[in-house]
């Protein structure tokens, strides 16, 4: 008890301080509509004419980020000596006083990207030169040339980063990046560089990573940055990329030449850490095959490099020029979109290490599998879209894709593949073999592995859990044609008549999968067996494109999430029963371009409640010959849709029965009208005798 009035005074007391800093907070956000957390002053976005005097004077981090200062005075950031780093992105800056970094000592970070500092630049470099501890510096986006570049840098030897993309730059020599000894990050995409003298980075020993991306530069000859770790030279006009010769030892280890105009493999440092080379989309391709050179001097080129008085002849040769790259440590290589019509006996053993081989969109006509050849580390390999119509797997080569995972041979003119191509591929996951108008064996291959293989036997690959066999032209499956495997998604799409009215064909895989896709395949409603009960796990299904007429049968525990029937001949929506069971789960189920009459839409209620249809803007359906959405359906059942549900015998009954009533009275009345003369009548001309 005599400890009560103590906790009583330091609770208040605590409370009155909390009060205290909320009250704090909220009136510096208040001020200026900047917000205030752990010393960043976030004032983004304020339409603000001027950097706001009223922010704590501790404050490390200032973003002014799209506001419309335009000019920064010598004044500015006075109240604000603290500062660590100042973003300026978009604030329509066209001149910075030369004062107006003089209190800010500490300011190691500087972002003025977006602006117009070309317009008074040497006032800008004047401001930059008083900033001796500046370790990252962006001046993307501001129209600079390399002059301005030159006077803007000069002196600011502590700059790390520095960002000059989207400038005006058009060529760089040593005086560019004169006294930028630390700089360790060079960032020069965009701009229209066409040229780089020799010796343009020599002053840059620290140097990591260069940026060049979407330049004019047209080739790179004599390359000797050893220090660099990753280059990026993508989206350029390269016809040659030529390393300096020498041993010399080069750090190199991503190199982006994707995107250019290289006619040959570039001739790479014979001594390197390169993990990753990306050669996507140039004119690359071997040229030895094509040509018959009787002696080796046919067989070379020489460039003159000219630098000054100094005169250096490199000789390359063209068919062979990967040969005395240093490739041992590539991990990841990309060749796509080039024109590769062989690979050179030898070139993929020269990469032990390689995991990721993309080669599609080429011209390969055949591929050897041969012993190293892919690597044993290849984990994915794509030759989709080329011209392969062979795969030649050496014979007595066991487990030569053991370590492969992904496998895609899609668009391509294969018939099939070697036997025991996938036998021994223990971690095969993905297979894709779409658009090659193969065969699934019936049984176990028994080709003569150096024959011509006839058909694809996916059998016993037990690892396999995604294939993709669209647009095939497969026949009628066969029962277990996917024995063995334990495959979770599954592309039958585009081949027309495949389950021949059962879905047998998949029961042995039914418990593991999760996507079936059999767009397109001529599913119709006289398929007894298009039972679904049995795929417990399935949660996406894929019909759409087939003549159904009536939904699928679904029983027992589903998982189903997607379902889309759209392109069918479906004339109502499911019963209520079954709309019930798939509620549980669906949430997406696409509708659209399947002629639904307007009167049998009765399950449309709860879909719609239940915001499953996907398409439902575009559902459709007929009214007396009318066709309108769904959604403009009146509430209720349409008037014309009552009368239709009519009993037809009883409404013909209701409709005859008054005019026969009308019928007999005329006939009666008339009858007793005209009774005596018309029995005279009659009586004479039948000549009747009568008693009188």
């Amino acid at each position: 008890m005599e400890l009560l009035p103590l906790w009583l005074c330091l609770g208040f007391h605590f409370l009155t301080v909390e009060w205290r800093n909320r009250s704090g907070i909220v009136m510096a956000t208040s001020q200026g509509g900047c917000e205030l957390l752990d010393g960043v002053a976030d004032c983004r976005g304020q339409n603000l004419a001027s950097v706001p005097g009223n922010l704590p004077p501790s404050s490390q981090t200032l973003l002014l980020d799209a506001n419309p200062l335009k000019t920064l005075w010598n004044h500015s950031l006075q109240r604000y000596p603290l500062l660590e780093s100042l973003s300026l992105h978009s604030c329509r800056l066209e001149h910075i006083s030369r004062g107006a970094f003089q209190k800010q000592a500490r300011l190691c970070s500087l972002a003025l990207p977006d602006n117009s500092l070309s317009e008074s630049y040497k006032e800008a470099a004047a401001a930059l030169h008083g900033l001796r501890g500046l370790r990252r510096l962006d001046l993307s986006g501001n129209s600079l040339t390399e002059d301005m570049v030159a006077l803007m840098l000069q002196n600011l030897s502590s700059l790390e980063s520095v960002s000059l993309a989207r400038n005006t730059i058009m060529r760089l020599d040593d005086s560019v990046f004169e006294g930028l000894g630390r700089l360790r990050e060079l960032d020069l995409q965009r701009n229209y560089i066409f040229e780089i003298e020799g010796g343009a980075f020599d002053g840059l020993p620290e140097l990591r990573h260069l940026n060049l991306a979407y330049n004019n530069l047209p080739c790179i000859v004599d390359f000797g940055l050893t220090q660099l770790r990753s280059l990026n030279v993508s989206y350029n006009v390269l016809e040659w990329f030529l390393a300096s010769g020498g041993e010399a030892t080069f750090e190199l280890e991503a190199l982006d030449l994707s995107h250019n105009q290289l006619l040959f493999f570039p001739l790479l440092p014979q001594c390197s850490k390169l993990h990753t080379l990306l050669l996507r989309d140039n004119n690359m391709g071997f040229y030895r095959d094509l040509y018959n050179t009787s002696s080796p001097q046919e067989m070379v080129a020489q460039f003159l490099l000219m630098d000054g008085n100094v005169t250096n002849i490199s000789t390359v040769n063209l068919w062979e020029e990967f040969s005395s790259s240093d490739l041992s440590d590539l991990r990841f290589l990309d060749m796509s979109q080039n024109q590769f019509q062989y690979l050179p006996d030898g070139f993929l053993k020269k990469m032990p290490s390689l995991s990721h081989l993309n080669l599609n969109r080429n011209c390969l006509m055949t591929l050897h599998i041969r012993e190293h050849e892919p690597p044993g580390a290849l984990t994915e390999l794509d030759l989709s879209q080329n011209q392969l119509s062979e795969l030649h797997l050496a014979p007595g080569l066991p487990g030569c894709l053991r370590s492969l995972r992904s496998f895609n041979l899609s668009s391509n003119r294969l018939l099939g593949v070697p036997t025991g191509l996938f036998a021994d591929a223990s971690n095969l996951a993905t297979i894709d073999m779409s658009h090659n108008q193969i065969s699934l064996c019936p049984r176990p291959g028994d080709l003569d592995p150096g024959g011509a293989p006839g058909c694809v036997n996916f059998r016993n690959v037990a690892s396999l859990r995604s294939l993709s066999l669209e647009g095939c032209g497969l026949g009628a499956l066969q029962d277990c044609s996917f024995q063995g495997t334990a495959l979770t998604h599954l592309d039958l799409s585009g081949n027309w008549g495949l389950l021949n009215g059962s879905t047998a064909p998949l029961w042995d895989i039914a418990p593991t999968l999760q996507v079936l896709s059999l767009r397109n395949v001529g599913l119709s409603s006289s398929f007894k067996e298009l039972d679904f009960s049995g795929f417990g796990n399935l949660r996406d299904l894929d019909l759409s494109g087939n003549a159904l007429t009536s939904f699928p049968r679904f029983r027992g525990s589903l998982a189903l999430q997607t379902l889309d029937l759209r392109r069918n001949l479906l004339t109502a929506l499911p019963q209520r029963a079954v709309s019930e069971q798939l509620v549980g789960s669906l949430r997406t189920i696409y509708l659209s371009q399947n002629p639904y009459d307007c009167c049998g839409v009765e399950g449309w209620g709860a879909l719609q409640r239940l915001h499953t249809v996907a398409d439902l803007a575009m559902v459709t359906c007929n009214l007396s010959s009318k066709i309108i959405r769904l959604t403009e359906l009146p509430g209720g059942v349409p008037q014309v849709c009552k009368w239709e549900r009519v009993d037809m015998g009883l409404l013909y009954l209701v409709l005859i029965l008054p005019s026969c009533l009308t019928l007999l009275v005329a006939c009666t009345v008339i009858f007793l009208t005209f009774r005596k003369p018309l029995l005279q009548v009659v009586k004479s001309r039948c000549h009747w005798s009568s008693i009188y």
